[in-house]
């Protein structure tokens, strides 16, 4: 039998975390051949084999043991919604805490000893040093032993994982902001981060809505967005509501109302799927280009670090390639998403 040679017998085989920071450090896109040259994208550049190399900015990586959670102490829990609790952590290495960095967008694997480990985007800006903040829907036994967390018991922290959205490319452009219920999380990190940076972008705005006031997570800060000169805030529910003094509809209707204009602007939603898929033909009616829609995917991990390939689509693994992609990169993931 004809064996295949090797071009360098040398080579030792990689580790696991060192096949997972290849992958965390560009993923090529393979495309049927063609005799033409593809065309440059942003965010891509041509491959030696033809296909388009994705160019991912380099991100804060787990140090260590990938798989070895930090040791943390819950610091408070705020019950934002009936089923949605917020959890302020905070690392027992106080040095690993002081030192501790993340992008916007990245997430972690939060668990409860005995119960399992879930994956949920740290909430809190990077500028906050004090604590790690996750938002948790109860909707299973992980995340149920996690409702059930009081301030002072004991959680493991295995972050920052993923990569993030990509603000450096949002610079001297408009940012539009959709967030749904509980994926408003993921947006208040991005929002509060590009709010800190506020000359470097122009137009910032916000529409945020959910089933109803009571499904509204961090209510404590909405008066405070509302009061902002340099944010244009729109709230809304689905149905009418006694008392409530915003906008009532669908967030793709209400969008389509606020008529949001798609040049130079970014579009940044995050949300249940049904609300993503309708909202993403919202802005495609308002002309939104594929590569200006950015938004976050929900898909169950399990490493985190791309080995055990359960949250894979494709070539693509969504705890190192994502959770962030820009629609023009989803269009191009196969069926199976």
């Amino acid at each position: 039998m004809a064996t295949k040679k090797t071009t360098d017998k040398t080579t030792a085989p990689k580790s696991a975390p060192e096949k997972a920071a290849a992958k965390a450090e560009a993923v090529v896109e393979t495309k049927p051949a063609a005799a033409a040259k593809p065309a440059a994208k942003p965010g891509l550049k041509p491959a030696p084999d033809g296909g388009m190399l994705r160019e991912i900015t380099a991100r804060p990586m787990m140090q260590g043991n990938p798989y070895l959670p930090m040791a943390a102490t819950v610091a408070e829990v705020i019950q934002e919604t009936g089923n949605i609790k917020t959890l302020r952590v905070v690392l027992d290495d106080e040095q690993a805490m002081k030192s501790f960095t993340y992008e916007p967008g990245q997430v972690g694997q939060l668990s409860v000893f005995g119960a399992g480990e879930s994956t949920f985007v740290i909430n809190s800006p990077p500028s906050q040093k004090n604590y790690l903040q996750f938002s948790v829907m109860q909707a299973g036994e992980v995340t149920s032993a996690i409702h059930r967390l009081s301030p002072g018991d004991k959680v493991g922290v295995r972050a920052p994982l993923g990569n993030h959205f990509p603000y450096a490319n949002w610079k001297g452009k408009d940012i539009f902001f959709v967030g749904g219920g509980i994926g408003m999380a993921p947006i208040r990190t991005i929002m509060l981060h590009v709010l800190e940076h506020r000359a470097d972008f122009g137009k910032v705005s916000l529409l945020y809505g959910a089933r109803s006031p009571r499904d509204m997570a961090f209510s404590y800060e909405t008066e405070d967005w509302l009061r902002r000169d340099d944010l244009d805030c729109t709230l809304c529910i689905d149905a009418p509501f006694d008392g409530w003094p915003h906008k009532v509809g669908l967030i793709p209707n209400v969008l389509l109302e606020l008529n949001p204009d798609p040049k130079n602007c970014v579009a940044v939603l995050c949300g249940p799927p049904i609300m993503i898929k309708f909202t993403v033909q919202a802005l495609q009616k308002l002309n939104f280009a594929p590569e200006n829609i950015v938004t976050t995917l929900e898909k169950r991990m399990k490493c985190g670090v791309g080995i055990c390939g359960r949250c894979n689509i494709g070539g693509r693994y969504v705890c190192v390639d994502g959770p962030v992609f820009t629609w023009q990169e989803l269009q191009d993931l196969p069926p199976e998403l």
